[in-house]
């Protein structure tokens, strides 16, 4: 297992909070454990978490906010909530917000651990868009360039490569061929000709 990888647990009953520690180290993660939301914020603002797993129902500051500030902090940080009063509407409530998935007490371990690896799974993969988008968002399909210049990151217009280079650069681009389509084309005209 990735020990890389920081888990936050933010629960009211110490058993809950101690026992999830324990069997989550035992998977080889880092574990921060937090006894209600005031304590969580704190550690949200100090440390870097890979997921959180926070009860609902908490006194003051409860598992929506834990969520909701969580996420201000890190838009991909996975958040999985833990709660004995579950029901449909506050379940839609918290995945609304961006919670990525909702387990009602008790749970079994395995079923925990499971979700804890879906969790972190999808964190990875929305790091790696993220990245790859802010790198050079390219559409894999018709190989147009969204430029978000002066734009809100994401929302920016799609460009024909060639279109991208002259707002870029003012430059009207020469076209040139790579080996494979200059011999692709040549090939083409070949059997045009015969």
């Amino acid at each position: 297992m990735d020990n890389s990888k920081r888990i936050l647990i933010v629960d009211d009953e110490k058993s809950i909070r101690l026992s999830l520690a324990d069997e989550l180290e035992d998977e080889g993660y880092t574990v921060d454990t937090a006894a209600n939301g005031e304590e969580a914020f704190k550690l949200l603002e100090e440390k870097d978490f890979d997921l959180i797993i926070t009860d609902l129902v908490m006194e003051r500051i409860g598992g929506i906010e834990v969520l909701k500030k969580a996420k201000t902090l890190d838009p991909v940080i996975s958040v999985l909530i833990l709660t004995g009063y579950g029901n449909l509407e506050t379940a839609i409530a918290a995945l609304r917000l961006g919670a990525d998935d909702y387990l009602l007490k008790p749970c079994e371990i395995d079923e925990l651990l499971l979700r804890v690896k879906l969790g972190l799974e999808k964190r990875e993969m929305q790091k790696k868009i993220s990245l790859y988008e802010n790198i050079f968002p390219v559409c894999a399909g018709c190989k147009k360039i969204r430029d978000d210049d002066g734009r809100e990151p994401g929302s920016g217009e799609w460009l024909q490569i060639e279109a991208y280079i002259i707002r870029k650069t003012g430059v009207q681009p020469t076209h040139g061929l790579c080996p494979e389509c200059a011999e692709k084309i040549r090939a083409e005209l070949d059997s045009i000709k015969k």
